[in-house]
């Protein structure tokens, strides 16, 4: 087989050895900086922030210096629990991040001292010449000093899969302002794929100064922002901390006056401080977290913050990549269309009818493909007629030229040779002498294939007698065989998907690199229906409130650069929009991290878009966004549902912890039952909400205002009277008891019970507000079962095991003690049952179905 000569390379002796040794001494090794985890101290460090964790800290180092070790242990290891769960979720996510980086280094060919040596490509240094073949992994940025048919796969940076051409520098400079894209550039860069062809190029660019290394960089700059949610609830625990504080000072010094105790004070006051401090608000706001970062990568869906589940339920706009999310990123056979204008589409027609004429283009098709290729419409072409080259020898290539964009490859068989060419269809139109009103006719029905997305190649055929070949593909007779239309076809989830996004309020907004009539076409199969589509070059010209106010109706952007990008998501943001961003390039990776939500592909997406990015597909599938974002609204309300019930909580424990001062009662409840209760038997109830099941119409609500409290005023109202219910009911048990003179121990261990009684009573009041205490009884939840169990376990381990009972300072109870707890519970049930039909309807709309409130109209609007 013979192929076009290729030129010799303009320096054949490359750089020597000491100086490309030298070189990597002073420049540093061609690799991306990465980006450090947090240390096991530091993450410590970022919970032991939280201000209820310090107050539990500081009431252990009160008993320890009191002498009373275990009552100090069991609070440290109370407030060690956020930690632990935290440490553990990051640990996790961590190491699925490790085992998806690839932290191979890609060889490359150099020459150096006019030997070609392969070498690691992190040894790589600026003025190598590396040789470029098919298959390679481009190691740096380069400018070409030679090439011979060369094709590169940029899609790294520009996130489109269909190759570009290339071709030797004239002169260029390759600078900072260089980007990739485009045909017949000399320039090669860093991450790209050779996928023909083959060539020599000068190292311009290494490490942390290439294209990839400069968008690497500039997401450093960016700063993440810390989730609504999560500030939300930290303003919650401020105003609860600043209450409690001046409730707890002026609780001490009426002890210490009244009482005549200063340390029975402190510890009074440090039991009504860790009452009124809502403490397990972040530590069931991580285990509902944790609980659905779990549940999610179910769906093969991680998360790398899981607090970016919850922000995702309250997306207002999904910004998508499309090639490779909305679309497979792989090319198929859409169109074949013949000279006398026939039209077939392959996917959907059945063998019978593929008739003779259309084979025939196929084969000749994949007769001009190579061999062996990498070019991804040519293994479509491979795919769909793979026995075209049987028992044929190819003898020659002619490869693809700036003058004329057409390759031909010319084969034998059984004595006879055949050239097929193929190519941009007015290069084929040329070889084949088509002109006239053929011309206008070809042209016409490329037009058509090209607005439906299409990428269109044309097909010729000669035939060869045997003797000596021409030197060039114009001195073949040609013969026009028709037209191929390529498609890189729509994911099957996508367009319900969309469709799902569509009907829960959320805007999809397609961003592609790829050409308008692509875009359009490909956005309206997804079902996203563009009023408009912005092109990168009309983008440049609009300003920020122009682009935020275009961005409003349905849009979709194409040819649209990485740095345009980043504006897209700036502008939503500053219009108000939530917004979520999908991507997988490294030129996705500013804009991941600049949005409220960035999700990366877990399969083809890139370290540094990885580590952008909030959720991680591993599968690659778009549906699994849609997932994420039910799971989220799910999330929001049943955390609703956790915190109300934790609201009212936190009643009756303050209650019995002030009660002994009004009435002059012993000190029943001391820091280490309230802890108990806290952050043990508070998050466990907990755990019940987070088991349950979504509301039906959960994807049919608008996005909910993120700007509403997590906690709303009829929300409190209802947790402040579930809460002086619940007082009612334990401090009647309590003065019941004290007035028939029960010791102090087993007053103690009664009202413990009878607080924790009331407490399951409150999680079936709060499971749901819309429907009725009979349904909220029979629906499945099998967290409540365990949950039940698991209280009765406690209680029963409290009473019958010596230690626990002397830690907790019980005394014994008997039958009728707790029939009187139960009595309590049942009574404090039913008050609140009933107490719901006059609120139904503000509580319905604001707990069960929190989304309901639709983002008030900024004035721009």
């Amino acid at each position: 087989m013979s192929t076009d000569p290729q030129p010799a390379p303009m320096f054949p002796d490359g750089l020597s050895a000491a100086e490309a040794a030298r070189r990597l001494q002073t420049e540093g090794f061609n690799e991306l900086p990465q980006a450090g985890s947090r240390s096991m101290l530091r993450l410590v460090a970022d919970v032991l922030k939280e201000p209820m964790l310090l107050l539990l800290l500081g009431g252990a180092g009160i008993y320890l210096a009191l002498g009373d070790m275990a009552e100090a242990i069991l609070l440290g290891v109370f407030a060690s629990a956020s930690v632990f769960i935290t440490i553990v979720q990051e640990a996790r996510t961590e190491r699925v991040l490790e085992s998806l980086r690839d932290l191979s280094s890609p060889r490359a060919l150099v020459i150096r001292d006019g030997e070609r040596i392969r070498i690691a490509g992190r040894e790589v240094v600026r003025g190598d010449l590396i040789v470029l073949s098919e298959g390679d992994r481009v190691a740096a940025d380069a400018v070409l000093r030679d090439c011979d048919d060369l094709l590169t796969d940029e899609s790294l940076l520009t996130g489109e899969s269909v190759p570009v051409r290339k071709r030797p520098a004239a002169g260029e400079a390759m600078d900072a302002a260089t980007i990739a894209g485009g045909d017949d550039q000399p320039f090669v860069f860093s991450g790209s794929l050779v996928v023909r062809g083959g060539g020599i190029a000068e190292v311009m660019a290494t490490g942390p100064h290439t294209a990839i290394g400069r968008i690497g960089q500039s997401v450093t700059a960016l700063e993440t922002e810390t989730p609504r949610l999560r500030q939300q609830t930290r303003r919650l625990v401020v105003a609860f901390a600043i209450g409690g504080a001046i409730v707890v000072a002026i609780t001490v010094v009426l002890y210490a006056v009244y009482r005549g105790g200063w340390l029975e004070g402190i510890l009074a006051g440090i039991a009504l401080g860790m009452s009124m401090l809502p403490e397990e608000f972040p530590v069931v706001l991580t285990v509902f977290l944790a609980m659905g970062a779990w549940r999610i990568s179910q769906a093969r869906v991680l998360t790398r913050r899981a607090s970016a589940i919850e922000s995702l339920g309250a997306a207002t706009v999904l910004c998508s990549d499309k090639t490779g999310t909305l679309t497979q990123n792989r090319m198929m056979v859409a169109r074949l269309v013949l000279p006398d204008g026939g039209v077939l589409q392959p996917a959907t027609a059945t063998p019978e009818a593929i008739a003779p004429p259309f084979r025939d283009l196929v084969a000749t098709a994949v007769l001009a493909c190579d061999p062996q290729s990498h070019d991804p419409m040519e293994k479509a072409l491979h795919a769909l007629g793979a026995d075209a080259t049987a028992g044929a020898t190819l003898q020659r290539r002619y490869g693809l030229r700036p003058d004329l964009l057409a390759m031909t490859n010319v084969w034998s068989r059984d004595g006879a040779g055949v050239a097929a060419a193929k190519g941009a269809p007015e290069a084929i139109a040329k070889l084949c002498g088509v002109d006239g009103g053929a011309l206008a006719a070809l042209q016409a029905r490329v037009e058509t294939l090209a607005a439906e997305g299409l990428r269109v190649l044309g097909v010729a055929e000669a035939s060869w007698s045997g003797e000596a070949l021409p030197d060039a593909q114009q001195d073949f007779a040609f013969s026009f065989r028709g037209l191929v239309g390529f498609a890189d076809p729509l994911r099957p989830e996508v367009k319900d998907a969309v469709a799902e996004c569509r009907a829960a309020g959320v805007r999809v907004i397609m961003i592609t690199g790829d050409y308008p009539a692509t875009a359009t076409a490909i956005a309206r199969q997804a079902g996203i229906d563009p009023e408009r589509v912005i092109a990168g070059p009309e983008l440049a010209d609009l300003d920020d409130d122009a682009l935020a106010l275009a961005a409003r109706a349905p849009t979709a952007f194409a040819r649209i650069m990485p740095e345009q990008k980043l504006r897209i998501v700036t502008a939503l943001k500053a219009d108000g929009e939530i917004v979520a961003m999908t991507g997988d390039g490294v030129n996705d990776a500013p804009s991941l991290k600049a949005a409220h939500i960035g999700i990366a592909m877990g399969g083809r997406g890139t370290d540094v878009a990885r580590e952008a990015s909030a959720i991680v597909l591993l599968d690659d599938d778009f549906g699994s966004i849609v997932k994420a974002i039910r799971l989220g609204r799910r999330i929001y309300d049943n955390l609703r549902k956790a915190m109300s019930f934790i609201l009212a909580v936190h009643f009756p424990i303050a209650g019995l912890a002030l009660l002994p001062l009004v009435t002059g009662l012993p000190l029943l409840l001391g820091p280490v039952h309230i802890a108990f209760l806290e952050m043990i038997i508070d998050p466990v109830c907990s755990l019940v909400f987070e088991a349950e099941t979504e509301e039906s119409d959960i994807m049919r609500r608008p996005p909910r205002d993120p700007q509403e409290p997590l906690l709303p005023r009829p929300l409190v109202l209802w947790g402040a009277l579930q809460g002086i219910l619940a007082m009612l009911a334990t401090g009647g048990v309590l003065l019941l008891a004290h007035r028939n003179g029960m010791p102090d121990d087993e007053l103690r261990a009664l009202v413990f019970f009878s607080l924790v009684s009331v407490i399951v009573s409150l999680i079936f009041v709060n499971r749901s507000f819309s429907s009725s205490l009979r349904e909220a009884l029979l629906r499945p939840n099998r967290m409540l079962l365990l949950v039940i169990g698991f209280v009765v376990a406690v209680l029963a381990t409290s009473l019958t095991l010596p230690a626990a009972a002397a830690l907790f300072r019980f005394g014994p109870l008997h039958a009728d003690d707790l029939a009187l707890t139960a009595a309590a519970a049942i009574t404090t049930l039913i008050m609140l049952e009933l107490s719901k039909f006059p609120l139904r309807a503000a509580l319905s709309r604001r707990a069960d179905k929190p989304d309901q409130v639709v983002k008030a109209a900024s004035p721009a609007r």
